[in-house]
């Protein structure tokens, strides 16, 4: 299992860093090589990226989600990769992104790869690419400030905890795109 371990610096509050972060959907206009991003369920996505030359699909659990502080995932099949983002506020108007990843390379071509350090490179650049799109926006595209509790069941209400102020699985949506619709041809939210 190789690991990357990177950190930057965003113009923009905390809420508004944490808020992008959570429209996974939109992580094709920001990292490279990835396809698509489909929301499945509160805790689920589908992936589908071309890496290396191939196409790559395979499904992620969000296991912890804490608005303004923390998103935690591991993948489910596929693609072996998990990891941690973690969101510092510096001040009102700037926050530090700490990204912590796990994957393993597949094949030669990406053991070679990640051992030339392309791997950490692309995820930098894909943090630099996040830094300009969400400074460049001023503004969050959406938003979902639900929590997620590691290892609690999506049908236990009393584990799986939704927004701190009491409203249950509100989304908002503030900018030109929202979430697409459960998919139920995947098998939908599990």
């Amino acid at each position: 299992m190789a690991r990357i371990d990177k950190t930057i610096e965003v113009e923009v509050p905390v809420s508004t860093a944490y808020n992008q972060w959570t429209q996974f959907e939109e992580f094709p206009r920001f990292m490279e090589g990835i396809q698509e991003v489909q929301q499945l369920g509160d805790e689920r996505l589908f992936w589908a990226a071309e890496l290396g030359g191939e196409r790559k699909e395979w499904y992620a659990r969000i296991t912890r989600q804490v608005p303004d502080e923390v998103l935690a995932w591991e993948s489910e099949g596929g693609t072996v990769n998990s990891g941690t983002v973690v969101f510092h506020p510096k001040d009102a108007n700037k926050t530090e992104i700490e990204l912590h990843m796990d994957y393993e390379p597949e094949d030669f071509k990406e053991q070679a790869g990640g051992a030339l350090g392309f791997v950490s490179r692309k995820v930098e650049s894909d943090l630099k690419r996040f830094k300009e799109f969400i400074e460049e926006r001023g503004l969050e595209t959406g938003a979902w400030r639900g929590e997620i509790i590691h290892g609690a069941d999506a049908d236990d209400t009393s584990q799986l905890r939704r927004e701190r102020n009491g409203d249950i699985d509100r989304r908002e949506d503030t900018g030109d795109t929202g979430r697409m619709p459960e998919d139920t041809t995947r098998g939908g939210r599990m």
